[in-house]
């Protein structure tokens, strides 16, 4: 058997080739998120509003396909650390088989439910029926994107990082060279609007998937799948979503967070809403590179709390910090200098009163948000080491205080007492606040048992 790098590489070298081809494929896949909402938008407002009115699907889907691929990540990197193969491979195969039973539930929910999930919002009848085009593809079809996340996982927690970075790439790359054309009606392709876009994106997606499966059942060497020889076990998905429930919880609230600060911006005007909407596009371009950090860290972090190695595990974790907050001042200053750039790729130059509002309302808005984002790099990583060491809970409770018990609340009462611009603030205060939680939880942790790794007084919790 091949000896896993995990455990013997330079540490600051294993983590950027890991984390590397992560940030990489996230960046491109923050582009065609942008590329594609700019081509909508171009196709017409109501479209763009169709688009929007689905996000909240296709951020369960991720959720429960990201979250499951955690869980699942976390499960075989402690595993191969703990020198226990066949459980390694066990569940391996658990997570194709999740990913396969999630998108059948995607199908019948995106087929059969989209219709009743759009009208909950009362859109207008154009938008509605676009909406649902929409959704019964890129939600109904996502068994796709679920079974390609769930390689990428895989590959990711045996230390593979290139070939998920060669699915992320290709499907982007597909997807942002058909939108237009099958939007548009270009060359052969018939004019289609949100149908096309929900297309190109569903096809970038299977070309993802079909290199996913051969990576993970054809390149990769440390695992040995047979899916023609699995059998379920209880104890293996409980172990799985052990870490990956809290992680699925944690990116569900997304959506949760964004219905209601759409439900308070709403009563000040519709450009504040589109400027959240906008904002979440272009933070992106932000976070996904700390995202990907996370993917290659996670393993390395998992894979030598398995092997009971401290040094390694807490210097993975101190330079996956490090280069998160370098990241996250970055696009802290991005956002303090260039707002209005940014802006005016979401509006209509020819209307000069869409234009004016937008800039007045966004540029406060960016510029005030991104004070969060150092906080945040604290927030990915200390989650980053709770689910690599099967302490789930700990990032669910800290995500939960910050977007749902702290932000909200802080928002309504910010606008209400002192207008608009003031209720931006609720985002570092909500950042704040789950900094000194996330610290509090990790100085419990440490000082109960990872303290105590290697030196034969732990009690292991893996």
């Amino acid at each position: 058997m091949e000896e896993n790098k995990m455990g013997t590489a330079r540490m600051g070298p294993l983590i950027f080739s890991m984390a590397l081809p992560a940030m990489l494929s996230m960046l491109i896949n923050a582009l065609y998120n942008i590329v594609d909402s700019i081509f909508v938008a171009q196709y017409s407002q109501s479209a763009l509003a169709a688009v929007s009115l689905v996000f909240p699907l296709q951020t369960l889907v991720v959720a429960i396909g990201v979250g499951t691929g955690v869980g699942v990540n976390s499960l075989i990197s402690r595993r191969l650390g703990e020198k226990r193969q066949l459980h390694a491979n066990s569940a391996a195969e658990h997570g194709i088989a999740l990913s396969v039973i999630g998108g059948l539930i995607f199908l019948v929910l995106g087929f059969g439910l989209s219709n009743v999930f759009v009208n909950l919002f009362g859109a207008e009848p154009e938008v509605a029926v676009q909406a649902v085009q929409y959704s019964r593809i890129a939600v109904g079809l996502s068994i796709f994107v679920m079974i390609s996340m769930m390689c990428e996982k895989v590959q990711q927690s045996t230390g593979n990082m290139i070939i998920p970075m060669v699915q992320g790439l290709t499907g982007a790359i597909i997807n942002i060279i058909l939108d237009p054309l099958m939007i548009f009606g270009i060359g052969p392709f018939p004019e289609m609007g949100v149908t096309g876009a929900a297309l190109a994106t569903v096809i970038g997606q299977i070309f993802g998937m079909l290199i996913g499966i051969w990576g993970v059942f054809c390149h990769q060497k440390l695992l040995h799948l047979s899916m023609r020889k699995f059998k379920w076990r209880l104890q293996t998905v409980k172990d799985i979503y052990r870490v990956g429930l809290p992680g699925i919880i944690m990116q569900s609230i997304t959506s949760v967070l964004t219905a209601g600060l759409n439900g308070i911006l709403i009563g000040f005007s519709q450009t504040a809403v589109n400027v959240l909407a906008v904002y979440f596009k272009l933070q992106t371009f932000v976070f996904m590179p700390v995202f990907g950090l996370n993917q290659g860290a996670l393993p390395v972090i998992g894979y030598n709390y398995g092997a009971r190695n401290k040094k390694r595990m807490f210097g993975a974790y101190r330079i996956a910090l490090f280069t998160a907050v370098i990241i996250m001042l970055i696009g802290l200053i991005v956002f303090q200098l260039f707002p209005e750039a940014m802006l005016m790729m979401f509006v209509d130059r020819t209307d000069a009163v869409a234009m004016q509002d937008m800039l007045s309302v966004g540029v406060p808005a960016l510029r005030t948000i991104s004070l969060s984002f150092v906080g945040a790099a604290f927030g990915i990583i200390n989650s980053t080491l709770f689910q690599a060491t099967a302490r789930g809970m700990n990032s669910l409770l800290v995500t939960v205080c910050r977007q749902l018990i702290i932000i909200l609340p802080a928002a309504w009462v910010l606008g209400r007492w002192f207008g608009l611009d003031a209720l931006w603030y609720s985002f570092p205060i909500a950042e704040a606040a789950a900094f000194l939680i996330s610290y509090l939880l990790l100085w419990r942790e440490y000082t109960t048992e990872l303290k105590y790794i290697g030196t034969g007084q732990e009690g292991a919790k893996a």
